[in-house]
């Protein structure tokens, strides 16, 4: 039998879920800007973005031609660490929820796999809040202690 979320955890919980949301949408976007990045680099067009040079402040350049900010790797390094930070948020969600391994696998797969993470956020928000609130409304509520003198 699974093993369920501690009540005293669900502020906790909670705080994983928003930064989990958070990096999410953070890393679903960096890994579109990366992957159009890669389609102009790698088809036939053959650019990259670049960054205060002699073309202007922002040009794709032909991708051997790059003298000032190269912004396409920019772009791969963001995405690498935003990744970084999306896997450590998907595991202090994972081990908050004591969820099994698998479904950690498959939100990381989130940050690799192209809308991923933006369908994936939406119905793991959507998961863990019915589950905190149904099991909120299944907690006895204390009876109130009255002071004494």
């Amino acid at each position: 039998m699974a093993l369920a979320p501690k009540l005293k955890d669900f502020p906790r919980i909670r705080g994983a879920l928003k930064f989990y949301q958070v990096a999410s949408v953070i890393t679903g976007v960096m890994l579109l800007l990366l992957c159009t990045e890669m389609l102009l680099k790698y088809t036939p067009l053959g650019v990259e973005l670049e960054l205060g040079g002699p073309r202007g402040f922002l040009a794709f350049v032909p991708a051997t031609t790059v003298v000032a900010v190269n912004l396409s790797t920019g772009i791969l390094i963001a995405h690498g660490w935003f990744y970084v930070v999306y896997l450590f948020s998907d595991f202090r969600l994972w081990s908050l929820m004591r969820w099994p391994f698998w479904r950690f696998i498959v939100i990381a797969l989130g940050g690799i796999i192209p809308f991923l993470s933006f369908f994936l956020e939406a119905r793991i928000a959507r998961e863990v809040k019915e589950y905190l609130a149904s099991r909120e409304a299944q907690a006895p509520t204390p009876e109130p202690v009255e002071a004494s003198h």
